[in-house]
């Protein structure tokens, strides 16, 4: 499993070391390097993020400040030169944290914290999933799943019968949900594979919905789906 990840550094030396570490290691897979929060938003819009690489003290807009503004959150692994930052990073539930200068063992330490909380959910042969709305545990059978949309900090998720405004993310749903029988479409949508009626464009019909193919997923979506 390739981990899709981004730096997000203004010091170029640190940039560097890390795009070199990034490298050398089989299941890393950078996508971009940026110098400030601003240029990974962009990145992050037409890119699905496993993994940041985030420094902590940069101008405008701090790592801490930019990783609380994110609606859908990756893995983090904080690297700051500081160390008075690092209880702040572990309460934002931080994957990790590096003081700058870090070896590559170190690295590779924080990385192996990363793997282990991206293990693969075991199979079990269920033929549902639990979701959390309305204070609420709903039984919802997969074949009776339509589609899933993000909305902020919560999805909405349409099915057969009704629709439910879930407490989760897009990102947990799709390790929850069976491989093969739903496909991420685009960053703010999911849908089930077994519910297209035809594809159209960048779109996908589904029921009485539209949804929409993003450009960075169309050709991975025409694959799976063929």
């Amino acid at each position: 499993m390739s981990i899709q990840c981004i730096i997000v550094d203004d010091e170029p030396l640190s940039r560097d070391v890390l795009t070199n570490y990034i490298q050398d290691h089989p299941d890393l897979e950078l996508k971009a390097t940026c110098k400030d929060a601003f240029e990974a938003m962009k990145v992050m819009e037409r890119e699905m993020i496993d993994l940041l690489f985030l420094d902590i003290n940069m101008p405008k807009l701090s790592g801490i400040n930019f990783y609380k503004s994110l609606n859908e959150k990756p893995q983090v692994i904080f690297t700051t030169a500081y160390p008075e930052f690092a209880v702040e990073g572990f309460e934002l539930n931080a994957t990790d944290y590096l003081l700058k200068p870090f070896s590559f063992e170190r690295f590779i330490q924080g990385i192996n914290k990363v793997k282990e909380k991206t293990k693969p959910i075991e199979s079990n042969n269920a033929s549902h999933i639990m979701l959390k709305a309305d204070k609420k545990m709903f039984k919802v059978n997969f074949d009776h799943i339509m589609f899933f949309e993000a909305l902020g900090d919560y999805v909405k998720a349409y099915l057969e019968d009704k629709t439910l405004i879930v407490t989760s993310t897009l990102k947990k749903l799709l390790e929850e949900l069976p491989e093969g029988a739903f496909l991420r479409t685009h960053k703010s949508f999911i849908i089930a594979k077994s519910k297209i009626e035809y594809i159209e464009g960048n779109q996908i019909k589904i029921g009485n919905h539209m949804v929409p193919i993003g450009q960075s997923y169309r050709e991975e979506v025409l694959k799976k789906v063929k």
